[in-house]
């Protein structure tokens, strides 16, 4: 050990007070001891478990170690390129080992890393790049069609990586080449200052505006909530997790993939939510926890090599996005009996995104509900004053405070501080308490429907079929699907004298929208039910058309 002989005066004194600045400095200098930030998480794993498959892609397979320098390269990378603190560096890949690295590797340079959803059309992406002033754009071989046309909409754009573990196409001119760039950098990790409330991640969600909003999440947000799926999911170094939904979504990559990765365990990693590819994977690694959306363990069980599979391994089973049906629940249970452990998170982007979880002793006894709020959560209900609701059956707003909420919305003050509103982050979500708390969604105050775990924002649909001029009025709701859950459905007025039909309709969305975003079902009528002031019923339609698909 180096013994100090002599401390300056002014060193000595911030051992010796208490108060902001001494604290502050005294954080700053021993920052890389006493740290807590997410740049460490797969170092400490590497320590533990050095030799341990961290992560499983097609043929390929990371060990701890391994995993570790290859974030580290990535880190090097970024920065020999000029990342400075706090720059984004946006990736579209679908589920790739380089898409993990990207993550991992942007955090332990010190810059925000922006997965694009590549459900997006290009407009829509170029709209993202610009909005968060990426320098750092990578791009998987297999998604380029998606943006080849819109790469001179984007000027803040530096360095354009490519990536091939897709088609496996080499870099066009003027790309680096993801492999050949990361492979020439240093495996040490990176000498950057980090803390906890620095920001680490940012992700665009639509809500209800046509205009998505950039949600930025800090180290603390993140970690805190990973220990709470780690706690409240019952997650253990020695469980294999299968990732089978896209990591661009919050879901798959901060509630399953990053909580396991901190805690050693081996994450197996799917290209795409493949049905007959997720069955064999369960079986050929022994996978023990699975998540999925509703959609997705539908489409397991009605798929015919279910029961040819020896699918025993799966002790824990996750769900979210939408509220499982009893009878699937009660299906699950009865042809997967090794996996009676069932969970369903539920969450917003903005808070990290899981907020409250209702665990296995309740699945069957409070059907539909979203359980309690998490372990670093609080929960309440509240009326349109921020005022607490009492009682069971009376309808509130779900809100939530604790260290998962965001950050702020970047470069949207308003919503931010109307999010925020009262101390509490407000989920745009209507909840009812039962008689022990424990939380049921029951309609949604912001106007979206989720449709197959994506949000899919009304207005932006509703203003694309206005953009036909013989449409006098439109209205899109979410009407109950046994596929989707939820199917996106488009009410049409026409003008008078005018005719339309259901395909011209569905033509145009898809012209001009996401596929997720094209109404699976376009009804024409002669008028909307409205209010006396002239605002749509759109309650009244839900209910109305709720056995439209049935």
């Amino acid at each position: 050990m180096v013994k100090s002989t002599s401390l300056p005066e002014e060193l000595r004194r911030h051992y010796e007070r208490f108060d902001r600045e001494s604290i502050a400095f005294l954080r700053s200098r021993y920052n890389r001891i006493t740290r807590w930030v997410i740049a460490d998480i797969v170092r400490r794993s590497a320590y533990r478990y050095p030799e341990k498959p961290a992560l499983i892609f097609g043929n390929q397979t990371l060990t701890y170690a391994e995993l570790d320098e290859a974030t580290n390269r990535v880190a090097q990378g970024l920065l020999a390129l000029g990342l400075k603190r706090f720059d984004r560096v946006a990736i579209l890949a679908h589920n790739t080992i380089h898409h993990v690295l990207t993550w991992l590797g942007t955090a332990k340079a010190g810059g925000i890393y922006l997965a694009i959803n590549y459900l997006l059309r290009g407009k829509d992406i170029a709209y993202c790049i610009n909005h968060s002033e990426a320098r750092f754009f990578i791009v998987e071989d297999a998604l380029f069609e998606l943006v080849e046309g819109v790469l001179g909409e984007m000027p803040t754009v530096s360095h354009r990586l490519w990536s091939n573990q897709g088609a496996g196409r080499p870099a066009p001119e003027g790309w680096l080449d993801f492999d050949v760039w990361a492979n020439a950098q240093s495996s040490e990790e990176p000498d950057v200052e980090l803390h906890i409330e620095d920001p680490v991640q940012m992700t665009y969600t639509s809500g209800t505006e046509s205009l998505p909003k950039g949600v930025v999440l800090t180290n603390q947000s993140l970690m805190a909530q990973y220990m709470g799926c780690i706690v409240d999911g019952e997650y253990h170094p020695q469980d294999v997790n299968l990732n089978a939904l896209p990591i661009f979504h919050c879901a798959q990559r901060d509630v399953f993939l990053t909580p396991f990765f901190w805690l050693g365990a081996t994450n197996v990693l799917l290209p795409t939510a493949d049905v007959p590819t997720i069955l064999q994977k369960i079986e050929e690694h022994r996978a023990t926890v699975f998540f999925a959306p509703p959609t997705v363990w539908i489409g397991l069980l009605r798929h015919p090599d279910f029961d040819k599979r020896d699918l025993s391994s799966v002790q824990k089973g996750y769900y979210g996005a939408s509220i499982m049906p009893v009878e699937v629940l009660k299906e699950i249970q009865r042809r997967l009996p090794s996996c009676q452990r069932l969970f369903n998170y539920y969450g917003q982007t903005e808070l990290s995104p899981y907020h409250t979880i209702l665990k296995p002793a309740d699945q069957l006894t409070k059907p539909g509900s979203a359980g309690m709020g998490g372990l670093n959560m609080e929960t309440a209900l509240l009326d349109d004053l921020c005022r607490p609701v009492q009682g069971p059956g009376i309808p509130g707003e779900i809100c939530g405070r604790g260290p998962h909420v965001m950050l702020m919305y970047f470069k949207d003050a308003e919503k931010t501080e109307e999010a925020m509103a009262g101390g509490w982050f407000h989920s745009g979500d209507v909840g009812v308490y039962d008689e022990d708390r424990y939380i049921t969604v029951v309609d949604r105050k912001k106007d979206m429907v989720k449709t197959g775990g994506e949000n899919v924002s009304t207005r932006e649909v509703e203003e694309v079929i206005y953009t036909d001029p013989r449409v006098s009025e439109v209205a899109v709701i979410g009407v109950p699907h046994p596929k989707w859950i939820e199917a996106v459905t488009a009410i049409v007025v026409p003008k008078a004298g005018q005719t339309i039909s259901e395909e011209e309709i569905v033509a145009l969305c898809k012209n001009e929208l996401a596929a997720f975003k094209v109404p699976k079902a376009v009804v024409i009528v002669e008028a909307l039910p409205k209010t006396p002031t002239g605002k749509i019923l759109k309650r009244d339609l839900r209910r109305h058309y709720q056995n439209l698909f049935s």
